[in-house]
């Protein structure tokens, strides 16, 4: 029987609340400098790809690793899962996918999902 998820903590919520501002904010500003405005209909219809790739990314560490996708390293495999299944989902969807915005995408989602991970683990590092 496998191990069982280990109970999660405000340290877990906190974790997937970043995430998914990391999300907000990338689709908003997107949004933003494309003139489509930010209502809640259209940025929910930009930003859903995006958060069923989080979902995804958090389910699969969390069913891997049997942990929370806390860690540094666990941003890696958030980030790739997220930018895949919300480019996999915009391409179902017929939203743009367009080589420019996957590297955008790419860089902007890596910098959110991974940064603060890095952020955190420098910050609580033990001081000497």
């Amino acid at each position: 029987m496998p191990t069982p998820l280990p109970r999660a903590d405000r340290r877990v919520a906190v974790a997937a609340l970043v995430d998914v501002v990391v999300i907000i904010t990338f689709t908003g500003i997107g949004r933003r400098n494309h003139e489509e405005g930010l209502g809640v209909v259209g940025w929910a219809h930009t930003a859903w790809p995006f958060l069923v790739g989080l979902a995804l990314g958090w389910a699969l560490v969390a069913l891997a690793g049997r942990t929370w996708p806390t860690a540094l390293g666990h941003g890696v495999t958030v980030w790739v899962t997220t930018l895949v299944g919300g480019m996999l989902l915009r391409a179902l969807s017929d939203q743009g996918t367009a080589l420019p915005f996957v590297v955008v995408a790419s860089l902007v989602l890596a910098a959110g999902l991974i940064g603060w991970r890095l952020l955190a683990r420098l910050l609580d590092r033990p001081r000497s």
